[in-house]
């Protein structure tokens, strides 16, 4: 059968206005000017579950500003190796919304990647402040028109993940934010009191960061739109604006607003409270929601077909990106912090230590995240300094140095103290043996990590797969595989975007049974 990858010639005629064209060694990189872009229409379907009698009150308090600016594309590029893609094959399409950018994965049915690229959010300003809605939106659409024109009719289904906890109140009638989004990091101890007055003894919401202490936040502050508002988490409001039902979410975003994942329901104790009408509906990642809107699928050229799929968030979509499917597979992030997340049989709360699990179909994820990481050792070495001083490191020789290595005050996982100093003395005169030191401390923070989830009942880890700039240190690795006792390798994909693909792909087929 013929191949529809076409050649390099007939992709620079095919892709028009492409701003720059090279070659990286079988790429194509892609960039497109997409200025031309105006709002969408939205449909004010309401999910399953909402009542449609909810009225504006008032016009919204954000209001967006026509600002001049262009997301920038970092890469994007499509494979220009025969693919094997053949008639009649699709492709799954994954963007992940993170802190600072955009990604979009698009894959086949076997898990091989056809096209990526990703984005940098442009600045746009509001009443001195980024608008992070219109910026996010941007993207959404500007990654849509990254993927490339020959592919976009394989497309069978979309998904997306975002920042855990980055929240949006919108009217529930037009989708338009109420209020400036509340993102991941931004804490609301104002509304702590009131949430651990009602939620049980270290829930996963008793953090002034977690979702429903941002929803306290806002119900104590808001008057004029209450009867009119809704609660989206990022994903949630990204994904709608491709399929149009307003007020789905997943359970795994979800969870830090109090839902249990458990039961599939939200809690008694949550349902009682006047702010739980805001509450969206939950699906399970991965479920289709329905089709991709028809203007959408008109301007860019998608099938009548393809379908949106319900999303997760950022952290859960790294982890299904290592493809870690069995009970004691571990992915390990050793970016600016270390963050674990471990497969489970068992199910694992205990705010105490900053540790909560996702759920991922009959198995938990089980996870938590100290302040240690690539941050602390950017405070002394350069990269390439990290680099040559590692050639000398002797991994299978224990360092006799113990650290407990913090870029500042405070700790939250495995030892939960927000009071907890940075140890880093004695320095000794060698580099060499300050920077293995420095490794083999963050590897005990680690072990140690695993250990508590161990002692807290979950599955004991049984391989530990690496994500993050950490995961290139080859020697940095074997000092974790002696520190572990486990088998530690770097995971194979590590980006989310290609996770998110990976819902989108199971989400086609199970709408296809």
């Amino acid at each position: 059968m013929k191949s529809l990858k076409p050649g390099r010639e007939e992709m620079q005629l095919e892709f028009g206005r492409v701003v720059q064209l090279q070659i990286l060694h079988s790429h194509v990189v892609q960039n497109r000017d997409l200025l031309g872009f105006g709002p969408l229409p939205v449909q004010n379907e309401r999910a399953p579950g909402h009542s449609g009698s909810r009225k504006l009150l008032v016009s919204r308090n954000d209001q967006l500003h026509k600002t001049a600016c262009k997301p920038r594309l970092i890469m994007a590029f499509a494979s220009n190796k025969e693919s094997g893609i053949q008639v009649g094959d699709r492709l799954y399409l994954g963007m992940d919304f993170g802190t600072s950018g955009a990604r979009y994965a698009l894959i086949d049915k076997q898990g091989i990647i056809q096209s990526e690229g990703k984005r940098e959010y442009p600045v746009f300003m509001s009443e001195e402040k980024m608008d992070w809605a219109r910026s996010w939106r941007t993207v959404l659409f500007s990654l849509l028109e990254d993927v490339p024109v020959h592919l976009r009719p394989l497309v069978a289904s979309i998904s997306i993940d975002g920042t855990s906890a980055t929240t949006i109140i919108v009217d529930s009638n037009t989708g338009d934010p109420l209020w400036r989004p509340f993102l991941y990091n931004e804490s609301f101890p104002d509304a702590l009191p009131m949430v651990k007055s009602i939620a049980p003894a270290n829930h996963t919401v008793c953090s002034g960061s977690s979702t429903l202490c941002k929803l306290v936040s806002w119900w104590n502050i808001e008057e004029s739109n209450k009867k009119s508002a809704l609660l989206l988490h990022q994903a949630d409001w990204l994904l709608w604006l491709l399929h149009g039902k307003l007020g789905v979410s997943d359970y795994n975003n979800a969870l830090k607003v109090g839902y249990d994942p458990a039961s599939d329901s939200y809690p008694p104790w949550l349902l009682s409270q006047p702010y739980s009408q805001l509450l969206p509906s939950v699906m399970a990642p991965g479920t289709s929601i329905g089709n991709l809107k028809e203007d959408i699928k008109t301007q860019f050229g998608f099938q009548e077909d393809c379908i949106v799929c319900a999303g997760t968030t950022d952290s859960i979509a790294a982890f299904l990106a290592a493809r870690a499917t069995q009970p004691g597979k571990a992915v390990t992030s050793l970016g600016s912090t270390l963050a674990i997340k471990l497969l489970s049989t068992m199910r694992i709360e205990d705010a105490r230590f900053g540790v909560y699990s996702h759920r991922l179909d009959d198995k938990w994820l089980v996870g938590g995240a100290s302040n240690t990481g690539g941050a602390v050792l950017k405070q002394f070495f350069t990269d390439e300094q990290l680099q040559k001083l590692s050639e000398h490191i002797n991994p299978m020789k224990a360092s006799p140095l113990d650290y407990y290595p913090l870029k500042s005050v405070g700790e939250r996982f495995p030892v939960a103290d927000p009071n907890m100093v940075p140890s880093l003395h004695p320095r000794p005169e060698s580099d060499v043996e300050y920077l293995h030191g420095i490794l083999e401390s963050i590897a005990r923070i680690e072990a140690k990590g695993y250990n508590l989830l161990k002692d807290l009942g979950a599955t004991q880890a049984e391989e530990v797969f690496t994500a993050g700039g950490g995961a290139k240190n080859e020697k940095w690795t074997k000092i974790r595989e002696r520190v572990l006792g486990l088998p530690v390798s770097r995971a194979m994909q590590t980006e989310a975007a290609y996770g998110a693909a990976l819902l989108a792909l199971k989400g086609a087929q199970k709408n296809s049974y």
